[in-house]
């Protein structure tokens, strides 16, 4: 079931006639949170004036990064030429921070030939969530690509020597090596990487429109790049491949470029684990 057939937040508009224009929002107003909407077909959106595309049946999608601005403004342009804007206020999110002190300058000063590897990983991770595909997928309501205690947060730093480190930004579900990973929505592989030199085995998956997932740390791949995936299909197995201490899935979510918050698209674990 499409999560437009489920409760949504309604913004309308009395315009002449008495008649109202409606868009339906689904999601967390809150950073870090990915929020997929539907309008009238023809309808144009802008988020913050800059254009968001829309699938030819009007749903789209968008999201927020770790530290956006809570104050944000949705406009939609309608067929009929009326103008909708809607102001949009997002709660914050407050992130664990570490600190960490007493590290070497060795360990602080990586290795050059490291630092040019993971440069190149980081283009094809770039490349591969710069794709634009015109896939629905991302309309599903996800499921989580594999159940158990969660080990790590999104957002979350550590601070080495006083010195910030990169945020986390996804979550982390521990689990033993060769523990079955499974897609959580429909999709179609844009990477698949056994040795990426941080996240290890790395495979992304484009939900379409920008939206995409991606998972870390890998022991097995099962897909190609190019390979339509559905739901549920196996695509992996968890590892501990790359730059980790142990066997867990690292799994993101993107929009684009912006990381997001996989937790504020499937229902909560605790949940899950009950059933």
């Amino acid at each position: 079931m499409s999560f437009f057939a489920k409760c949504s937040i309604s913004l309308s508009l009395l315009v002449t006639f008495n008649v109202f224009a409606q868009v339906e929002l689904v999601g967390k107003m809150e950073q870090g949170a990915l929020i997929r909407g539907q309008v009238e077909v023809g309808t144009q959106v802008f988020l913050n004036n800059e254009a968001i595309k829309v699938t030819p049946d009007g749903a789209f999608a968008f999201g927020f990064s770790r530290e956006a601005e809570l104050k944000q403004e949705l406009t939609l342009i309608y067929p009929d030429g009326l103008t909708q804007i809607k102001p949009l206020r997002l709660a914050t999110k407050q992130y664990k921070i570490d600190k960490v002190n007493g590290i070497s300058k060795k360990i602080m000063k990586p290795d050059p030939k490291a630092v040019e590897r993971s440069r190149k990983d980081s283009k094809q991770v770039k490349a591969a969530r710069s794709q634009f595909s015109e896939s629905n997928a991302f309309v599903q309501d996800f499921i989580w690509p594999l159940t158990g205690r969660i080990s790590g947060v999104y957002g979350s730093q550590r601070v080495y020597n006083g010195k910030p480190g990169n945020p986390h930004y996804g979550v982390d579900v521990a689990a033993k090596t060769g523990t079955v990973v499974v897609a959580p929505a429909d999709g179609v592989i844009s990477l698949s990487v056994p040795d990426m030199f941080y996240s290890g085995g790395t495979i992304i998956l484009d939900h379409g429109y920008g939206v995409s997932s991606s998972f870390l740390h890998l022991s097995k791949l099962y897909v190609k790049e190019g390979e339509a995936i559905k739901q549920g299909q196996p695509i992996a197995e968890v590892g501990a491949t790359g730059r980790v201490t142990g066997p867990h899935l690292d799994w993101r979510v993107n929009w684009y470029q912006m990381r997001l918050d996989p937790v504020t698209i499937v229902p909560d674990m605790a949940e899950v684990l009950k059933k």
